[in-house]
């Protein structure tokens, strides 16, 4: 017989049928969410619930639907601000739902995030949240070994596949926008992909360029800086570069926050004021950027809506199982900028 604590026997569902008042079968339905339930006894079971304390044996439910109650979460770089604090997102809302997150770093190389796919590790998993930056449309998507897939950013590829991804054109146009409305004429843009066409770099160019345009001011190439992998160390290796090679500039949009707090190390350290002399923009709303000094203005691309969208389309995947009702969906949380210091806020 299972204990609880103390060396009590454990409530059992035939305690919180007694306490409730219905029979055994009714609690059953009222735990597995059957649809066939009124609301009164539903209310009346789960208060039952709490009552005895009765805590569901969740790996006997798994097994019993053929679930392990683990799902996989694939990123790039935990040592990058945004992923880090994602996958704490993610494991906050999977724990909600009594689920547990296997995480894998990939480094962004397509060759790891296909193994992403194929992992014996991760093959135990109930399904996958994968945020690729080296796939491309050629690849086998969805998961071959036949889980759940939902991906995570860009691109967005064809088929059966569910996206969560970023208003990234919109927020970095609004982004530019802000920096432009301080007066500021010479923006540089910190982390352009020069190949790059459909991912990430490539949409947030597009919404800096669109809020030039539509001000009236041409694309200096000089202020288009790129930089391929975006943290810290980039970010103030490209700014000191800039800076050293005499090219004018009184605002910076940082591609993404690591890359701003790196480009603000440089600045200080060339003894160029910000927001006086230039007004400092990043992108991610990672923690740090708020205790920096000056405190840093950035978008916030809403990370736990992401989350929450991320860990809901993958466990209705999941309940979907072999049937494939569900129609592939790509969803895009709302963002905000969130004004401070370094840009005058």
């Amino acid at each position: 017989m299972a204990t609880g604590p103390e060396g009590r026997a454990a409530p059992t569902l035939r305690d919180v049928a007694r306490v409730a008042g219905v029979s055994f079968k009714t609690v059953s339905n009222v735990l597995n969410d059957h649809p066939q339930v009124r609301e009164s006894t539903r209310a009346k079971v789960l208060a039952a619930v709490d009552s005895v304390g009765y805590r569901p044996n969740l790996a006997a439910r798994n097994l019993r639907l053929g679930r392990s109650g683990v799902i996989g979460l694939a990123v790039p770089e935990l040592s990058q601000a945004f992923f880090a604090q994602l996958a704490d997102e993610v494991i906050r809302v999977a724990a909600e739902q009594d689920l547990v997150v296997l995480v894998e770093q990939t480094g962004g190389l397509r060759e790891r995030e296909l193994e992403a796919l194929r992992n014996p590790r991760l093959s135990l998993t109930d399904g996958l949240l994968l945020a690729p930056l080296g796939l491309t449309h050629d690849d086998v998507l969805p998961d071959p070994a036949g889980r759940p897939l939902v991906v995570l950013g860009e691109p967005l590829f064809p088929g059966p596949v569910d996206h969560v991804t970023m208003q990234h054109e919109a927020a970095a146009r609004a982004a530019t926008e802000h920096l432009l409305g301080l007066g500021r004429r010479r923006v540089m843009l910190l982390g352009a992909h020069a190949t790059e066409r459909t991912g990430v770099a490539a949409l947030r160019y597009a919404g800096y360029r669109e809020a030039l345009e539509a001000a009236g001011l041409p694309v200096d190439d000089d202020l288009v800086v790129p930089v391929e992998t975006w943290d810290r160390s980039n970010g103030a290796e490209a700014m000191a570069r800039v800076l050293g090679s005499g090219v004018q500039m009184d605002a910076v949009f940082a591609m993404n926050d690591d890359l701003a707090l790196g480009a603000l190390r440089s600045l200080q350290e060339r003894g160029v004021t910000v927001p006086g002399d230039v007004a400092l923009m990043g992108f991610d709303d990672v923690a740090d950027g708020r205790y920096t000094y000056p405190s840093l203005t950035t978008v916030e691309p809403g990370r736990h809506d992401i989350a929450r969208a991320a860990v809901t389309m993958l466990t209705e995947r999941i309940a979907d199982g072999a049937t494939g009702a569900l129609a592939p969906r790509v969803t895009a949380p709302e963002f905000r900028l969130v004004v401070r210091e370094s840009t005058g806020g």
